[in-house]
């Protein structure tokens, strides 16, 4: 919009949940919208209008009804979004036509409406909003430059403002009206002496993301950086964006994070504008993208510059061409030429600047590492090449992914400072099968570990980790183990130690027998006791454990061999750099009986150097400050019906017991789906409870099935809260509470 428009149109809108500071924050829809025109030349208002929007869902909080005063009833004789949207700016232009002025501007108490309620509402439900929407200024801030003294513009209200000024407030019964008449007085009192303001702090949202590269060098604010959790793998830069529309993030701001495979991991770090918008961004924990809700924490500018950040000339000429879509391609056969990338593309599809639209990603010795990078001038291109992924080039299927600059100059990154394999130490000269103990593999009883039986062949770690979903962020440091034959081949089995016995009792009920690729997978819950016996020839499954043929050491070796990386945590820095092909630990004498040894034939050394590689992380650096903190939360799957009632019936989890032994179980259930730890802890707010009390039940598709187990200190105070809490509403919702036995 033009920096001096003629009008403002005071505008203010609420939603069927939070509003105020927290506008926004709960993902809830638009219900009311309230506006009026200023003219600023005159110093005149119009007539104040008030529109009613229909949400997709009808549910409204108490706070809401309270703030409100609207019902079910008026919302279902209203209209939808984007036919309010129109009649607003088909409104607002004809009355600023009347008024003989040109141009109009919307003003606004806080950013929030627009930035948090409007364009996230918007993107979700495909709606293209009028221009109108992408300009506004912000009244708080306006008011701060004529009054310095009244405190910092975050910080104000409309109360506060007209407090400053010695004007009585506008008080009227109907929702929406009163702040709308507050915000004109206070509008026409600055424009009038002594202030004579001019309304110029225009701010804007952007239209889209622009994509760009970043240098090492580059300084990057801190405040200005947040951590996203929780992402499709699929994800790209601009569908990031999208999940924050509304908030302005940097030129190249959005920096997809890869595992050690090269491979996405579902997180990404962006980078917004400025903190006012970082602090927006942290609001949206927990929204949804699709199906998925995403988790939203505190970063730093040093974490987005290891993932973003690059000094390769030959990246920067690739990705100064602006305005291409980027194309990642993956398993490319390593004689692959440039012609034959752009004969595999077609005619169809054709490449930015021919082969000088390509970026082929090698090791530092020159060798290919089977990816590259291609250059699109407009989307239609790129969606031509995305339909030929895992089409045959060569003898080898090749896949297409979305990409962007930041994940091009992390991928180059990461392979640049891959150690070369001549730089391997020799192996071992071992002419006799070795006994080597595991001593960094601690074995015990707790049956927090699983197996996994019938893998495809074929399968990878990654493919594990997609097959565990949700649940890969409970595995231990190095808790991923491929097992071997001794030819050093895939076994079909793999055992992944997870953080606690819970969490491994809910993979192997949720996991067990679901397809991975075209075979299931059997999933047992175990001890790392139990592994140990498997791995020397013994069998496990759901009927019990059967010993190995014969636990001495001295006979014949196993059938399988398993190696496994120490469970010693990474440094921050091993986050971004690939894992290192590493010397084997020297074999320690055993300090165990028999079922804590495992066997290297001599022809499985070769693959000791290569397979402690194999070993996915699950690690992440801690966030600074997130809303809720990773390690406090309670967040376990758990099967729905006659299943929950039978852990509901259990004791309580270890985990549950934290700081009360005869902790007393109370269930809730009718919980609002999206009702989580802080709700719960807040439903109950004045009986002490912690989040590591709260137990949020799942159901076997993974959604929350409103059901959630709470451990309380004592049987008395469990009885009390029930007596005092039951059937109270929660988001609108009646909670029933029943004691467990």
């Amino acid at each position: 919009m033009a920096s001096h428009s003629d009008t403002l149109v005071v505008f203010f809108g609420a939603t069927a949940g939070a509003n105020g500071g927290k506008l926004g924050s709960d993902e809830r829809e638009l219900i009311l919208l309230v506006w009026q025109i200023v003219d600023l030349h005159e110093k005149k208002v119009g007539k104040l209008q008030r529109c009613l929007v229909k949400p997709d869902s009808l549910d409204l909080t108490e706070q809401c009804k309270e703030e409100t005063s609207l019902t079910v009833d008026e919302l279902l004789k209203a209209e939808a979004l984007d036919s309010v949207l129109q009649q607003v700016q088909q409104s607002v232009s004809a009355e600023v036509k009347a008024l003989g002025r040109s141009s109009y501007t919307l003003c606004v108490d806080g950013p929030l409406i627009i930035r948090q309620v409007l364009h996230p509402e918007a993107s979700k439900k495909n709606l293209v909003l009028p221009e109108c929407f992408y300009s506004f200024v912000d009244l708080r801030k306006e008011f701060h430059k004529c009054c310095p003294n009244s405190g910092p513009a975050k910080d104000l209200t409309l109360s506060s403002m007209l407090d400053y000024v010695c004007i009585p407030p506008v008080e009227d019964q109907m929702a929406g009206v009163t702040e709308v008449e507050n915000m004109v007085l206070i509008a026409l009192h600055i424009l009038d002496e002594p202030y004579n303001h001019q309304f110029t702090g225009f701010e804007a949202v952007k239209y889209k993301f622009e994509s760009g590269a970043c240098s090492k060098t580059e300084a990057v604010d801190s405040e200005t950086v947040i951590r996203a959790r929780g992402l499709p793998w699929q994800s790209s830069d601009q569908d990031i964006a999208r999940f924050f529309k509304g908030l302005n993030i940097a030129k190249g701001g959005v920096a997809l994070c890869l595992n050690a495979q090269g491979r996405r991991n579902g997180e990404a770090l962006v980078r917004f504008i400025n903190s006012e918008h970082r602090d927006m961004a942290l609001e949206r924990h927990k929204h949804h993208m699709g199906s998925r809700y995403i988790e939203v924490y505190k970063a730093t500018g040093e974490e987005f510059l290891k993932i973003a950040g690059g000094t390769s000339n030959e990246v920067t000429q690739f990705l100064s061409k602006e305005n291409q879509v980027i194309i990642r391609m993956r398993g490319l056969p390593f004689t692959a030429t440039p012609q034959d990338v752009l004969g595999f593309l077609g005619a169809e599809s054709p490449v930015t600047d021919a082969t000088e639209g390509l970026l082929f990603v090698k090791y530092p010795d020159g060798r290919p590492t089977g990816d590259a990078f291609v250059l699109f001038a407009c989307e239609e291109y790129a969606q031509n090449a995305l339909k030929k992924h895992k089409q045959i080039l060569g003898k080898r299927y090749i896949e297409l992914f979305r990409s962007t600059a930041a994940e091009v100059q992390q991928v180059l990154n990461r392979y640049m400072s891959t150690p070369l394999i001549s730089t391997l130490p020799p192996p071992p000269m071992v002419q006799m099968p070795v006994m080597a103990a595991q001593p960094f593999l601690t074995t015990g009883t707790t049956r927090d570990c699983v197996r996994l039986r019938g893998l495809p062949y074929t399968a990878a770690i990654e493919d594990i980790l997609e097959f565990m979903g949700e649940h890969t962020i409970d595995i231990k440091p190095h808790g991923v183990h491929m097992v071997l034959n001794q030819q050093g081949r895939p076994s079909g089995d793999a055992f992944i130690q997870m953080k606690s016995s819970d969490r491994a009792f809910m993979v192997s009920q949720k996991c067990h027998k679901k397809m991975m690729k075209d075979r299931y997978v059997e999933v047992f819950q175990c001890s790392t006791e139990e592994m140990s016996y498997v791995l020397m020839g013994g069998t496990l499954n759901r009927s019990g454990l059967s010993p190995p043929p014969c636990k001495l050491p001295c006979l014949s070796p196993p059938t399988y061999a398993a190696f496994t990386n120490p469970a010693a945590m990474l440094p921050t820095e091993a986050l971004y750099q690939p894992p290192l092909l590493a010397t084997p630990r020297t074999p320690q004498p055993p300090t165990h009986q028999a079922p804590t040894l495992a066997y290297y034939p001599p022809q499985a050394h070769a693959q000791l150097y290569m397979n402690m590689n194999m070993n996915y992380t699950a690690y992440y650096p801690r966030p600074l400050s997130p809303p809720v903190s990773p390690s406090t939360m309670s967040y376990f799957a758990a099967p729905p019906g006659s299943m929950a009632a039978a852990v509901a019936a259990q004791p309580p989890p270890a985990m549950l017991q934290h700081g009360a032994q005869h902790g007393a179980l109370v269930r809730m259930q009718g919980l609002p789906y999206n009702a989580g730890v802080k709700d719960i802890l807040s439903f109950f707010q004045g009986y002490q409870l912690n989040p590591d009390t709260i137990l949020v039940l799942y159901n076997l598709s993974g959604q929350r099935s409103g059901e959630a187990l709470v451990t309380f200190p004592s049987e008395e105070t469990a009885r009390r809260a029930v007596a005092e809490r039951s059937n109270q509403n929660l988001y609108g919702h009646p909670v029933r509470l029943l004691c467990c036995k």
